[in-house]
């Protein structure tokens, strides 16, 4: 399993970094980064920037009735990370809408990018899973976010 080592890094208020060490389990047969698992090293980046900005996803369920989902994601994945790299995942935010918001998320080694996405988040009832409108203190936060200098 993916594990993380050190704390997280902030170079601004829109960009969150998450620290993901590579193992075993995350490799294919060529001894490379499964390119499926990058999508695992993003969904962990996202849930801990939720966590980082005080939204816990347990926590909107239950008391808002709103789970999150992947709606899009565009993927361009540009060099391979290998057994026991230490990748910086980071995400950043783009934009937030009635019932959405848009990230940017890139993973480097060293500084030198792996793999960038664009990724779509929808919000669904929990009770449902029909599309829904953010609540409006998410909406508010995530647009504050985006008016921080």
């Amino acid at each position: 399993m993916t594990g993380n080592s050190g704390p997280r890094t902030h170079s601004d208020p829109l960009s969150f970094s998450w620290p993901v060490r590579v193992y075993w389990e995350d490799t294919d047969a060529g001894g490379v980064v499964y390119h499926a698992q990058y999508l695992a090293f993003m969904e962990r980046a996202r849930s801990e920037w939720l966590r980082d900005i005080g939204l816990h996803q347990h926590s909107l369920k239950r008391e808002a009735d709103v789970v999150f989902v992947v709606r899009a994601m565009d993927v361009d994945f540009r060099a391979p990370a290998r057994l026991d790299d230490q990748l910086s995942v980071s995400v950043r935010l783009l934009e937030c809408r009635g019932a959405s918001f848009v990230m940017v998320q890139r993973i480097e080694r060293d500084g030198a990018l792996l793999v960038e996405a664009k990724v779509k988040i929808a919000a669904l009832r929990a009770s449902s899973f029909r599309p829904c409108p953010l609540p409006d203190f998410l909406s508010s936060q995530l647009k504050l976010l985006l008016e921080t200098p």
